[in-house]
């Protein structure tokens, strides 16, 4: 018999709000697991972390009709890592995968080699992916054996890791503490990995595997109009229903190399709502007579990366020929913000000429990008 400590209350009652507020599915796998094809979530043993009996499941309904070789050699490329790279390397890998597809070789039916992308998730329609909430997983590491709090599963693989405290802690002993650790103990929980969650039942704290603990943030308001209220309900809300979720993996994580040392950037409440409410105005445009209003930020922000997803998801959600003029009051400030745009890998000056140095120059430039 299970003996339910106030942690355990906790993690309970997150899994029962996401199963039946939000529609993902639930499992409790501690010490009742079964492991093979058939067992409780399809893995050969406590050593995997992608669930390739959802994944390959998804493959072939997201891309019907191809070989068997053809979803074999997405699953293979999904599940395999490179000894070689570190940590970091391998999600950003990971991460390419998830939002473009995977690319795969195969003999179609005239045996002429076919090369397509298949598609990991269904981002257009939230409903047609599989989420999966699993509670207390046993998960091995080459020297140690850890059990996570809930991992969040989409298509089977880990995109989501909870550390959940009880209420009399603080989320930075989840963080330095657990998280650390299981980074430590085992990392392969965490090539897969899109967020990371750190609460107590009260609050709780959005950010990736690779954050420090401050750029930690809360999630607290669902629209830009509401009062703010920082409470781990709002963030379920706010980021755990299912197309949040999915945008937020596809259009709110960068991987940025600008500063000379890579880092991954997950959107804060403020850019992921402001860029969306953004989008909707591009799309209204003509009503709005082009008029797309104000997005305001305070110093720190963020505004720079605010405006590498806003044009990012213009291109990726809208399609279209959109140029994008940025003016700046400052030479430093226009540094910085290409910077930001170069390390994010959306142009580079040296090979596609984009910052004007005088105003005949920006005529000049404007001209080509429109041709």
């Amino acid at each position: 018999m299970h003996v339910y400590s106030e942690d355990t209350l906790v993690q309970q009652t997150t899994a029962e709000y996401l199963e039946r507020q939000l529609g993902w599915e639930s499992v409790y796998a501690y010490n009742t697991e079964t492991y093979g094809p058939a067992g409780t979530l399809g893995r050969a043993s406590d050593r995997e972390v992608v669930l390739t009996r959802y994944l390959r499941q998804k493959l072939v309904e997201l891309n019907p009709d191809l070989p068997e070789d053809a979803y074999d050699d997405a699953v293979r490329q999904i599940v395999t890592i490179s000894a070689t790279q570190t940590p970091f390397a391998t999600n950003r890998e990971k991460h390419a995968m998830v939002k473009d597809g995977v690319q795969v070789a195969f003999r179609n039916t005239r045996d002429e080699l076919v090369k397509q992308r298949l598609r990991v998730f269904d981002f257009e329609n939230p409903e047609n992916n599989h989420f999966l909430c699993v509670r207390e997983l046993w998960v091995r590491g080459d020297l140690y054996r850890r059990r996570a709090d809930i991992v969040g599963f989409v298509n089977g693989l880990p995109l989501l890791f909870m550390e959940l405290k009880n209420i009399n802690k603080d989320t930075r002993a989840a963080y330095e503490k657990n998280l650390a650790d299981y980074k430590d103990t085992v990392p392969h929980l965490f090539h897969h990995n899109a967020l990371v969650v750190l609460a107590n039942g009260v609050e709780a704290k959005l950010g990736s595997a690779f954050s420090r603990f401050e750029h930690f943030h809360a999630w607290k308001r669902l629209a830009e109009e509401d009062p703010g209220v920082v409470a781990m309900e709002t963030l379920l809300k706010g980021v755990f229903e299912k197309r949040n979720f999915l945008d937020l993996v596809e259009n709110f994580i960068v991987f940025d190399d600008s500063s000379g040392e890579s880092r991954k950037i997950l959107a804060r409440n403020h850019q992921f709502l402001g860029v969306n409410r953004a989008i909707e105005a591009v799309k209204d445009r003509r009503n709005r007579q082009g008029k797309l209003g104000v997005f305001w930020h305070t110093q720190g922000a963020g505004k720079s990366y605010s405006m590498v997803m806003f044009t990012r998801k213009v291109h990726r959600k809208l399609g279209g020929n959109f140029t994008f003029v940025i003016l700046t009051d400052r030479d430093d400030l226009d540094t910085q913000i290409y910077k930001t745009f170069a390390g994010c890998g959306l142009v580079d000056n040296d090979r596609d000429p984009c910052r004007a140095a005088s105003g005949t120059n920006y005529r000049r430039l404007y001209i080509a990008q429109r041709h």
